[in-house]
């Protein structure tokens, strides 16, 4: 029940939904009831004619009922309109008066409908909102350790799914309910005796149904997950289909692919069984109660031990027959309940997921660079695993640092503290002299331009992605942005310039061409801390010159901190800091360096002599 009432709470305010779905859904029951109900007098009309043995509805003299005694209401009308107008009056009177509340009827449910699917787009549209939102706030070490198809699933699958759980228990607790009440109530008043004996097989129906059903929820739980493994199976299929063609892995993508397809398959086929099941034998169960109830009826009735007419005992049967339709919708919303609960705490678990970096209560808003960065006596370690250990660097303002050395070093690492995607164990990074962990992490991020190596562009646009981040941008800022980038040339070639679609992760661009738009968005942040993680290492020799003369443009003027694969590019470095197993081995000018004959000096030697050979 936790569990719902927190997915219930995605529904505020409910009270705009509820109150409605309550008003139309107690008026459509109570016309559906009456539509059975009038039964009775109509087919007393129809039988008054040729039975001269039929007693009249209501003794002469008789008191006026109260409405709230339906059968003995409209029967004391028929039967004064009989008098009045004769048989075929009557029939018309009882005729009009179905025809009225079939419309009623069918018109308040279709209201109460309506009102339940606007609950349930209102409830989907908060539930994926606080879904996507939260997942948006998470740190990056939570993406490092969960499957990517595994939180898709979530946001797209599991929240569908929900919707039907919470608006399926509404109707579970109230309508179905009401609907049955008023049921019994329309057949006690007709009889007490069949009432009575008919209520006692109802609870052997609902345990049977219950035991059907019982095993749902976790066959559910172990259905979202498989589904979330599949769709995982999938991206990772899509993101590297050239590398799969690549070594001839096909048949072992397939073969995984197809089977967490299967077994998702078998866990489909075994609820819906169970769910199948629950139908068919409610239904059974129904007809074999109405049975046994007309054998006891007319046993009764043939006896002479009931004061039941022909008339009312059809409509009783009639009536009753229906009582079986919400028992079994009740029946049918439990093993979507079930589905839906279980669904929902998935989601709920991702809501509930925290990120471990956030800004400080009273953090402050950087709004400008003017001093430099420096990191004091930094450690960071994956784990037990130390990667960055009694780190103290300083990178003024204005000046370009360089980070080179052998692979593992910590570079990277080094670098993702800046924009606190990651945060230390111990020390401090500092921005103009504030520890970073007492500013807002927008205000600190607004300061940084990134270039990775890899070219992260979206399925949009050429301009939507240089203009990423700042929707207000103009056309004559996008290409100022694209000139400095060396891209505005190449962008003015393609089918529809800065309209052309780059395709999935800029597929219908090259390598260069790519890592041009990404400093064109660099550029037009137009930040004064530049972060440049081997911007050129994955070009071929012409992209990379055209690369470097577009990073040397966006450097000017700006505090750059640079990791370097050819060390080359980096000469002119005011520092440069050579890592080696998460330690500051030595730093310094490439000619001081040189001088000192370290592992830079062979770090240089290493490469001259591959480019060489």
């Amino acid at each position: 029940m936790k569990t719902y009432f927190r997915l219930l709470s995605f529904a505020k305010p409910i009270e705009k939904f509820a109150i409605p779905y309550f008003i139309t859904t107690a008026f459509a029951v109570i016309f559906n009831t009456l539509n059975l109900a009038l039964l009775v007098p109509l087919l007393q009309t129809l039988f008054s004619k040729g039975d001269k043995c039929a007693k009249p509805l209501v003794q002469a003299g008789a008191a006026k009922p109260s409405i709230f005694d339906l059968n003995a209401f409209f029967n004391y009308y028929v039967d004064f309109i009989i008098h009045q107008y004769g048989e075929w009056g009557a029939l018309k009177f009882v005729c009009g008066i179905i025809v009225t509340s079939v419309f009623l009827g069918n018109l308040f449910r279709y209201l109460s409908q309506r009102t339940m699917e606007n609950l349930r787009a209102h409830t989907l549209l908060n539930l994926r909102r606080s879904v996507f939102n939260n997942v948006m706030n998470l740190h990056m070490g939570f993406f490092s350790n969960e499957r990517k198809g595994d939180i898709i699933s979530k946001v797209s699958s599991d929240v569908q799914v929900v919707q039907y759980s919470v608006t399926g228990t509404l109707q579970v607790l109230f309508k179905e309910p009401l609907q049955l009440i008023l049921y019994a109530a329309a057949l006690f008043a007709i009889s007490v005796k069949l009432t009575v004996y008919s209520l006692l097989v109802i609870p052997v129906s609902a345990f049977i149904i219950s035991r059907i059903v019982k095993k749902l929820k976790q066959q559910a739980i172990t259905l979202q997950q498989t589904y979330g493994v599949m769709i995982s199976y999938l991206d990772e299929a899509l993101s590297g289909i050239k590398i799969i063609k690549a070594f001839n892995a096909g048949n072992y993508t397939k073969d995984r692919f197809h089977a967490q397809n299967q077994k998702y398959t078998q866990i489909v086929k075994s609820m819906a069984r169970r769910q199948q099941l629950a139908s068919p034998v409610s239904e059974t169960l129904g007809v074999s109660m109405i049975t046994a109830l007309v054998l006891y009826g007319g046993y009764l009735i043939l006896n002479d031990k009931s004061d039941l007419s022909a008339a009312a005992f059809i409509g009783y049967i009639a009536m009753f027959s229906q009582v079986t339709r919400p028992a079994k919708a009740i029946s049918d919303s439990f093993s979507g309940i079930h589905t839906g609960i279980a669904a929902g705490e998935r989601v709920l678990k991702l809501i509930d997921e925290k990120p471990q970096i956030v800004d400080a209560p009273n953090a402050l808003a950087l709004n400008g660079f003017n001093e430099g960065i420096k990191l004091e006596h930094v450690t960071f370690a994956y784990g037990d695993k130390e990667v960055l250990s009694d780190i103290n660097l300083e990178i003024p303002k204005g000046k370009t640092v360089a980070l080179v050395g052998p692979s593992g070093g910590g570079k990277s690492t080094l670098m993702d503290l800046l924009p606190r995607f990651i945060e230390p164990q111990s020390g401090s990074v500092n921005i103009d002299g504030h520890n970073i962990k007492d500013l807002t992490m927008d205000s600190v991020r607004s300061l940084m331009g990134i270039v990775n190596q890899e070219s992260i562009l979206f399925n949009d646009t050429i301009f939507n992605n240089i203009a990423f981040g700042k929707p207000d941008a103009t056309m004559e800022q996008v290409q100022a942005a694209a000139r400095i980038a060396n891209a505005h040339t190449f962008i003015e070639s393609t089918e529809n310039g800065y309209d052309t679609n780059v395709g999935d992760r800029g597929t219908k661009l090259s390598g260069g061409q790519k890592q041009r738009i990404c400093i064109a968005r660099a550029v037009l942040a137009n930040p004064p801390l530049m972060l440049l993680d081997e911007a050129t290492s994955a070009l071929d020799t012409e992209s990379e010159k055209l690369v470097q003369d577009a990073l040397n443009n966006l450097m000017k003027n700006r505090t750059s901190l640079i990791i370097a694969h050819r060390l080359s590019t980096i000469q002119n470095a005011d520092l440069i800091v050579v890592l080696e197993n998460g330690r500051v081995a030595e730093q310094g000018s490439h000619t001081e360096l040189m001088q000192k004959n370290g592992l830079y000096r062979k770090l240089i030697d290493m490469q001259s002599f591959q480019g060489e050979a």
